[in-house]
């Protein structure tokens, strides 16, 4: 039963161990290959991703064809369409894998279940998910009144390893700019 899920939900969630076997039905491990796509827009999303190894994005694509990229998920991160999946709504999300992707996939029911057996689960799900909406407000605020500096700083903050994981265009689209924009901000930084 030892995985980096099962450390994950020990050590940083406090489930005791007792209650992991318990757990450990209502979860399954994925394989993904780079480029698979684990949802699409206009599906609905039945499923909650933790990565054991590897990395997720969770983006939209607009009328004319651009992504715009919500969220990247590196290990020990979980990922969703929390809106569809909730709600049982269609996506309006793509989520893929940028890399080669060891994952935990759940459902709702895992949650559930979960919140019943541990109170300490219960806990961190109710902090993950104010937290989730913490760093959302803090994102929307960044991209309406920011400079595409600070924006890139508080990238770099926030997903400290993955500068040198993903393209450059991926990181401009997280924070709402051009390429060309990303590299003077990167440009200027270094020549401080």
């Amino acid at each position: 039963m030892e995985s980096t899920f099962y450390n994950y939900l020990k050590k940083k969630v406090l489930v005791k161990s007792e209650h992991l076997p318990l757990l450990a039905r209502e979860v399954s491990k994925k394989m993904l290959s780079k480029g698979d796509l684990l949802l699409t827009e206009g599906q609905v999303c039945k499923n909650m991703f933790f990565v054991e190894q590897g990395l997720l994005r969770l983006y939209s694509i607009d009328e004319e064809g651009r992504e715009h990229i919500i969220q990247f998920a590196p290990e020990n991160w979980f990922m969703s369409e929390r809106g569809s999946l909730y709600f049982g709504s269609p996506s309006v999300f793509f989520i893929d894998a940028l890399e080669d992707t060891k994952a935990v996939v759940f459902d709702q029911q895992f949650v559930d279940r979960a919140s019943e057996i541990s109170p300490e689960y219960r806990t961190y799900n109710e902090y993950i998910l104010q937290n989730h909406i913490r760093q959302m407000q803090k994102r929307i605020n960044l991209l309406i009144g920011a400079t595409a500096e600070k924006r890139y700083l508080e990238f770099i903050k926030l997903y400290p390893d993955l500068a040198m994981r993903i393209p450059q265009w991926m990181i401009a689209s997280y924070l709402g700019i051009t390429p060309e924009s990303l590299s003077r901000v990167r440009r200027g930084l270094t020549q401080k």
